[in-house]
Order: structure tokens, then sequence, then C-alpha cells
């Protein structure tokens, strides 16, 4: 390895390692490197520590390689407190425990801070595996029972590389959600192993009374954040989800939505506007039929052979968005809202009872590598959404945040793209404002948008989704019959399911569908 790297020495520095470590008592070694560092082909960043990469930053190469650099100068130590949860350095800092050595070191771009205590160097051997520490080229990440104890020291001066309590506690409530109560009971009996030796039994006296709290054993007083008091007293939800609701729900709050009012309230042009908003509505969860099959199974009561349940759907999903209480009759408070969702789902799903309709799921879902709210938290994170609804003032505001809600909780086995479409729907009929149809052309840009908040906490691509769908579903003539509803979809390309090849087209124009740019307030960010 030695000759390898001396080779290498000779070559031209693109070849070089980006990080060059200069093994202490090699003088050879030390003599090459310096000779190269005067002939300008590597840059020093430490004693011992040169870079190759000499267009790049210093500190950007050692943000690159820290854990290397960390290896060669704190050999042993244990990457410790905050810095074994997050991984990386905090702010420039990496923080360490360690038997012997340097305090504080410092390169461009970071610094090294260790505590040093003779009881701090690694776990080696404990009587519960899960107490040792890690091996990590040539240091150790803290095992987890371990970060969890140093976390919890009371010593304000270790504030600095501690995670808050709350933290803390949410990351317990976080294991005993996804892996339940055994997984918090495996990581008490890991920290008590690795208390002894550590010398931090007051320490896991604290993470005991926690881990009892969180499980019911112990008084709910001991815990400081609103999410494990909630768990505690058996009303858990999501917290990530509640505070991503918070950030679109700003950015909602800010956008000057225009009134558009309802075209279709009432007589025939009411029952084609439920025809074609449920056509489109199954259309986009995979419930497919042609707009005659769709007439059929609406108007004439048609139920098409080998697929009765389908059929079900769509007629279900057409009565909800056709008549109250699901067309305007929106939740008024807490208690309704949970309410009305899951009648709504009782009503579109009625036809799978295996689907368990109006019930909240029982088991977990997901969508692509998205997991959904789980299902023990799924009522507690609906009530903690609602009121964010109070804080917006127009009818837009208001559907397009409880349809986000609802599609990002996915509170049922089944049919939650069109409990939430129905919802969005019931809060603009309720303010008069016009429904919004997602046509099968632009299921992928809709799709899109949701994924957009879900992942970046972004809005603007929703909102310009749903601005121009409403705007698009106020052109269509309803005041007509289903074979002229077809013609219309049928020419602005409403029907395709291609969007690479075919876009929305206008209506009443034929040019391409276009809503006018809307200028945002400058804090309209979340």
């Amino acid at each position: 390895m030695k000759a390898t790297f001396e080779a290498s020495l000779r070559t031209p520095s693109d070849s070089l390692p980006e990080v060059v470590l200069v093994t202490s008592g090699d003088n050879a070694l030390a003599q090459r490197v310096s000779r190269l560092a005067k002939r300008g082909r590597l840059r020093q960043l430490y004693r011992g520590v040169y870079s190759s990469n000499l267009r790049a930053e210093d500190q950007d190469v050692v943000a690159r390689n820290w854990s290397q650099i960390l290896a060669y100068l704190a050999p042993g130590a244990v990457i410790s407190h905050r810095s074994s949860f997050d991984g990386k350095p905090h702010e420039g800092t990496v923080y360490v425990s360690r038997a012997v050595g340097r305090r504080d070191i410092v390169l461009p771009g970071l610094r090294v801070k260790a505590l040093v205590k003779p009881e701090l160097g690694p776990v080696l051997e404990a009587p519960n595996r899960s107490a040792a520490d890690v091996p990590y080229n040539g240091v150790y990440l803290a095992s987890q029972p371990r970060a969890f104890l140093e976390n919890l020291t009371a010593d304000k001066r270790l504030a600095p590389r501690q995670l808050a309590r709350q933290e803390i506690e949410a990351k317990l409530d976080q294991i005993l959600a996804l892996r339940g109560p055994q997984a918090l009971n495996a990581l008490r009996d890991g920290a008590r192993a690795a208390a002894g030796p550590l010398k931090m039994q007051a320490e896991f006296r604290q993470l005991d009374a926690i881990i009892g709290a969180l499980l019911g054993t112990r008084h709910a007083a001991r815990l400081s954040s609103a999410r494990a008091l909630a768990r505690a007293q058996g009303r858990p939800y999501d917290a990530e989800r509640v505070a991503l609701f918070e950030r679109v729900a700003a950015q909602l709050k800010n956008f000057p939505f225009a009134d558009i009012a309802e075209p279709a309230r009432q007589g025939r042009a009411r029952d084609m506007f439920a025809f074609v908003e449920s056509y489109f509505s199954n259309y986009i969860e995979g419930t497919t039929f042609t707009v005659d099959e769709a007439n059929e199974i609406i108007f004439a009561g048609k139920i098409i052979p080998m697929r009765t349940e389908d059929s079900h759907d769509i007629k279900g999903s057409f009565e909800a968005a056709q008549r109250d209480p699901f067309y305007s009759e929106a939740p008024t408070d807490e208690a309704s809202f949970l309410a009305w969702l899951r009648r709504a789902n009782a009503e579109v799903m009625r036809a799978r009872p295996e689907k368990e309709p109006g019930q909240w799921k029982s088991e977990a879902n997901q969508a692509g590598n998205t997991l959904f709210v789980l299902p023990e938290l799924v009522p507690a994170t609906l009530q903690r959404a609602w009121p964010l609804l109070g804080i917006m003032d127009h009818p837009m505001q208001k559907a397009l945040f409880s349809m986000f809600v609802v599609s990002e909780v996915h509170p049922f086995a089944d049919g939650n793209g069109r409990a939430a479409r129905l919802l969005m729907n019931c809060f603009l009929s309720h303010g008069e404002q016009c429904r919004i149809i997602v046509p099968t052309i632009f299921r992928d840009d809709y799709l899109l948008s949701l994924k957009a908040m879900t992942h970046q906490s972004d809005a603007d691509a929703y909102i310009r989704a749903m601005r121009l769908c409403q705007a698009w579903s106020n052109e269509l003539d309803y005041d007509v019959d289903v074979p002229s509803v077809n013609q219309q979809l049928i020419a602005c390309n409403a029907v395709r399911d291609d969007s690479r090849a075919y876009r929305l087209l206008s209506p009443r124009t034929g040019q391409l569908m276009s809503v006018p740019e809307t200028s945002r307030p400058a804090d309209s960010q979340a």
C-alpha cells in the first residue's frame, strides 16, 4: 500500500488522491510530500494533511473528506453527541469523544471538538451487543444507546454538542411509531449496558423515564415536547407532516386567488359537471371507462359485466359530487372534518367491503418511496391540520390545502384521492367558486405537483396546476348532453393520456390552455 502511494507521488497531481496524509514517523514520505508542496503540486490543510486538488476551495475539500481526516488526526475517537445522529458536521463542527488527545482541532471549514475523559473512549465490549460502538475507517460511530445517553447529560456547557430534549423525545417517538414498543425496550436494554462503562447512570435514568412515559408506564409529566406528550396521552400524530402542512398553508394563505364563480349549480348543468368530475377523478385512480360506458353507468344504471365494483366506484363518486352533504356542506370544525372524510369514503367505496370503507386504515400504505402517515397517527394528524384552515380566507386556499392534507395523510385503505378531491370541491362549492376537474391529460402535472410539496415543501407547481384546471373546468359547456360533452373533451385533448404528445387546450378558443401570471407577495414563502 505504501509503495503504491509513493508511486502516486511521482505521477501528475491529477492522479493523486484528493487528500494526502503523511504517516507519523515516515520521514522519507514526509520529505517527498514537502517537495511536492514546494513545487505547488500539494497544498497543506493542516499538519500532515495536504490537498492535491488545487482548483477546489480548501473548505470544500475538507467537507468531502472530513471522516478520513478525522481518523488521521484523532484515531480511535468516537463520533458522538449530536454528530452521531447528524452523521456529518453540524454548522462546520463535528463532535467527538475520546479517552486521550487534543480537545480542539481547526481545519479550513471544520472544527473538531472533543470531549476528553478516560471513560469516553469507544465501548468495544458489552454484555448487550447493541451497546458497542461501531468501527468506521479508523474512528467509531457511537452506538444508538450511547448516542441517546450522551444527548441527555444535564450540563449546560455541553448544550451546543447536544440535540434539544424535544428532538430526543421526537426520535424516541419515531422509533416507537415505526418499530413498536419492542424497539424502545431493546434500546433501553442497550443503554443500561452502555451506562456502566461510560459512567452515565444519571443519563440512563432520564432515558428510562422518557421511554416509560412514551410506553404509558411512567407519568407523562416527564415529557417536554408536544409530540411526545400527545403520544403519552394516546393521541400521537405525525409531527413532520404537521410541520409540512404549516409550510404549505403559509404559501397558500399568501397567494391572491381570483374569484371564479361556479358555472353549474343546478339542473342538467349540475348533473353534467358531476358526471365529468367523477369520470376523471376515477380515471386518475385507474378506474377507467369510456365516456359512453360512464354515461350508461351513471345515467342508465347499467352495471358493466365483470366490473361491478368499478361501476359502483364511479357511480358513488358521481352521487357524492352531485348533491349534499358532500357537494357543498363543508366541515365546520375538527369533529365534522373527520366525520365528513369517513362518510365520503364510505359513500365512494361502498361496493368494496374488503377495503373497509369509511374506516381509518389499519395497515401502512405508500406510493413509490413516499410512506404516508402511519395508521395510529391518522386521526390526530388530521386534527392538527384542521386549525390551519382557519388562517385562510379564500375558498380556493381552503380547497387546495384540505385536498393536500388528505392526499398526504392517506387515511384510508383505498379511495383517498377521490375523497381528497371531493373535499376540495366541497369547499369551493360552499364558497360558490368553480369546482376543479383534473383531466386525464393533466394527471402527471397534478401528481408531480403534489410530490413537489411532499419533498420540497414547494406549493408553486401545485398552485399553477390547480389554477389551470379550475380555469379549464370553468370553460366547458355543461348545459348539454353527454355526447356533446364528450366532443368538447376530445377537442381539447382532455381524455388523452400521453402528456408528452398532447397538451390541454382551451374549450373556448382551441388554443393552449393557460392562466394569467399572478404576482405573489414578497413574504409569501414559508
